[in-house]
Protein backbone atom coordinates (compact mmCIF):
# COMPACT_ATOMS: atom_id res chain seq x y z
CA UNK A 1 0.00 0.00 0.00
CA UNK A 2 1.70 3.27 -0.93
CA UNK A 3 0.19 6.71 1.06
CA UNK A 4 1.34 9.65 -0.38
CA UNK A 5 3.73 11.20 1.88
CA UNK A 6 3.89 15.09 2.86
CA UNK A 7 6.88 16.05 2.16
CA UNK A 8 7.00 19.60 3.26
CA UNK A 9 5.92 18.33 6.89
CA UNK A 10 8.81 15.78 6.64
CA UNK A 11 11.19 17.99 5.96
CA UNK A 12 10.25 20.92 8.50
CA UNK A 13 10.37 17.55 11.55
CA UNK A 14 13.58 16.74 9.77
CA UNK A 15 14.93 20.34 10.44
CA UNK A 16 13.47 21.11 13.27
CA UNK A 17 16.08 19.29 15.36
CA UNK A 18 19.15 19.04 12.49
CA UNK A 19 21.82 20.26 14.30
CA UNK A 20 23.98 21.36 11.03
CA UNK A 21 23.31 24.27 8.80
CA UNK A 22 20.49 23.15 6.78
CA UNK A 23 22.38 25.02 3.75
CA UNK A 24 25.70 22.78 4.34
CA UNK A 25 27.19 20.48 2.32
CA UNK A 26 25.24 17.59 3.91
CA UNK A 27 21.94 19.63 4.15
CA UNK A 28 18.73 20.24 1.88
CA UNK A 29 19.90 20.65 -1.55
CA UNK A 30 21.75 18.37 -0.98
CA UNK A 31 19.20 15.83 -0.19
CA UNK A 32 16.74 17.70 -3.34
CA UNK A 33 19.72 16.34 -5.62
CA UNK A 34 19.81 12.75 -4.15
CA UNK A 35 16.42 12.33 -4.56
CA UNK A 36 16.48 13.64 -7.99
CA UNK A 37 19.02 11.27 -8.48
CA UNK A 38 17.15 8.73 -6.77
CA UNK A 39 13.84 8.81 -8.80
CA UNK A 40 15.75 8.91 -12.15
CA UNK A 41 17.63 5.73 -11.04
CA UNK A 42 14.67 4.41 -9.51
CA UNK A 43 12.64 4.74 -13.04
CA UNK A 44 15.43 3.23 -15.13
CA UNK A 45 15.73 0.04 -12.59
CA UNK A 46 12.23 -0.69 -11.13
CA UNK A 47 13.51 0.51 -7.44
CA UNK A 48 10.65 1.77 -4.94
CA UNK A 49 10.14 5.58 -5.79
CA UNK A 50 8.35 6.64 -2.19
CA UNK A 51 11.59 4.47 -0.49
CA UNK A 52 14.17 6.67 -2.41
CA UNK A 53 11.77 9.96 -1.98
CA UNK A 54 12.42 9.01 2.02
CA UNK A 55 15.48 8.30 1.88
CA UNK A 56 16.83 11.22 0.54
CA UNK A 57 15.46 12.70 3.39
CA UNK A 58 16.61 10.53 6.18
CA UNK A 59 19.69 9.79 5.28
CA UNK A 60 21.75 12.51 6.47
CA UNK A 61 18.87 13.83 8.72
CA UNK A 62 20.60 13.14 11.92
CA UNK A 63 24.68 14.12 11.15
CA UNK A 64 26.28 15.67 13.77
CA UNK A 65 29.11 17.01 11.73
CA UNK A 66 30.32 17.77 8.08
CA UNK A 67 32.74 15.44 7.95
CA UNK A 68 33.58 12.09 9.76
CA UNK A 69 30.32 10.78 11.21
CA UNK A 70 30.16 7.57 11.83
CA UNK A 71 26.51 6.12 12.88
CA UNK A 72 25.00 9.08 11.46
CA UNK A 73 23.21 6.57 8.75
CA UNK A 74 21.72 4.48 11.78
CA UNK A 75 20.51 7.53 13.49
CA UNK A 76 18.62 8.51 10.48
CA UNK A 77 16.64 5.09 10.33
CA UNK A 78 15.77 5.46 13.81
CA UNK A 79 14.49 9.29 13.11
CA UNK A 80 12.30 7.64 10.68
CA UNK A 81 11.17 5.18 12.19
CA UNK A 82 10.80 7.46 15.33
CA UNK A 83 7.66 9.14 12.67
CA UNK A 84 6.24 5.55 11.22
CA UNK A 85 2.58 6.14 12.20
CA UNK A 86 2.65 9.70 11.91
CA UNK A 87 4.50 11.16 8.77
CA UNK A 88 5.92 7.91 7.28
CA UNK A 89 3.77 5.57 6.35
CA UNK A 90 5.35 2.12 4.96
CA UNK A 91 4.58 -1.59 5.54
CA UNK A 92 7.42 -3.14 7.43
CA UNK A 93 9.08 -4.81 4.32
CA UNK A 94 9.37 -1.30 2.52
CA UNK A 95 10.12 0.60 5.90
CA UNK A 96 13.08 -2.18 6.11
CA UNK A 97 14.08 -1.47 2.98
CA UNK A 98 14.69 2.72 3.66
CA UNK A 99 16.30 1.72 7.32
CA UNK A 100 18.64 -0.26 5.95
CA UNK A 101 19.47 1.64 2.81
CA UNK A 102 20.17 4.75 5.62
CA UNK A 103 22.24 2.57 8.27
CA UNK A 104 24.39 1.33 5.31
CA UNK A 105 24.54 4.32 2.96
CA UNK A 106 28.26 5.24 3.65
CA UNK A 107 29.27 1.57 4.14
CA UNK A 108 30.83 1.06 -0.02
CA UNK A 109 27.79 -1.47 -1.10
CA UNK A 110 27.31 -2.22 -4.45
CA UNK A 111 24.88 -5.67 -4.10
CA UNK A 112 21.59 -5.95 -2.62
CA UNK A 113 18.00 -5.20 -3.51
CA UNK A 114 17.29 -2.41 -6.14
CA UNK A 115 15.86 0.08 -4.19
CA UNK A 116 18.41 -0.47 -1.69
CA UNK A 117 21.38 0.34 -4.89
CA UNK A 118 18.83 3.35 -5.99
CA UNK A 119 19.42 4.87 -2.54
CA UNK A 120 22.99 4.48 -2.51
CA UNK A 121 23.85 5.29 -5.54
CA UNK A 122 21.66 8.41 -5.34
CA UNK A 123 23.76 9.43 -2.68
CA UNK A 124 26.92 8.74 -4.38
CA UNK A 125 26.10 10.48 -7.46
CA UNK A 126 26.34 13.88 -5.18
CA UNK A 127 29.91 13.33 -4.34
CA UNK A 128 30.94 16.29 -6.45
CA UNK A 129 29.65 18.57 -4.05
CA UNK A 130 32.68 17.69 -1.58
CA UNK A 131 35.01 17.61 -4.33
CA UNK A 132 35.27 13.87 -4.90
CA UNK A 133 34.34 12.14 -8.55
CA UNK A 134 32.12 9.14 -7.80
CA UNK A 135 34.27 5.63 -9.05
CA UNK A 136 31.89 4.84 -11.78
CA UNK A 137 32.53 0.53 -10.50
CA UNK A 138 31.59 2.20 -6.91
CA UNK A 139 28.10 3.31 -8.54
CA UNK A 140 25.40 0.41 -7.70
CA UNK A 141 24.11 0.25 -11.41
CA UNK A 142 24.18 1.29 -14.73
CA UNK A 143 21.34 3.73 -14.66
CA UNK A 144 23.74 5.57 -12.01
CA UNK A 145 26.95 5.19 -14.32
CA UNK A 146 24.82 6.88 -17.34
CA UNK A 147 23.52 9.56 -15.14
CA UNK A 148 27.03 10.10 -13.70
CA UNK A 149 28.02 13.29 -15.76
CA UNK A 150 24.77 15.20 -15.28
CA UNK A 151 24.96 14.40 -11.95
CA UNK A 152 28.49 15.23 -10.89
CA UNK A 153 28.15 18.76 -12.91
CA UNK A 154 25.00 19.33 -10.32
CA UNK A 155 26.67 18.79 -7.32
CA UNK A 156 30.18 20.03 -8.46
CA UNK A 157 28.56 23.09 -9.61
CA UNK A 158 25.93 23.04 -6.45
CA UNK A 159 22.70 22.97 -8.42
CA UNK A 160 19.75 23.71 -6.91
CA UNK A 161 16.53 21.70 -7.83
CA UNK A 162 13.93 24.69 -7.27
CA UNK A 163 11.21 22.22 -7.97
CA UNK A 164 12.39 19.87 -5.40
CA UNK A 165 12.47 23.01 -2.92
CA UNK A 166 9.02 24.58 -3.78
CA UNK A 167 7.76 21.12 -3.31
CA UNK A 168 9.17 20.52 0.10
CA UNK A 169 8.30 24.26 0.98
CA UNK A 170 11.72 25.46 1.15
CA UNK A 171 14.13 28.18 0.53
CA UNK A 172 17.55 27.76 -0.90
CA UNK A 173 18.92 28.17 2.29
CA UNK A 174 17.03 24.98 4.03
CA UNK A 175 14.50 26.76 6.16
CA UNK A 176 11.14 26.30 5.70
Amino acid sequence: MSIVHDQAALLDAVLREYALPPDGAHGVVHWARVLENGLRVAEATGADREVVMLFALFHDARRVNEHLDHGHGTRGGDFAHSLRGTLVHLEDARFDLLYEACRLHTDGHTEGDPTLRACWDADRLDLGRVGITPAPDRLCTDAARSLLPWAHERARTWHVPEHVLAAWRADVRGHT
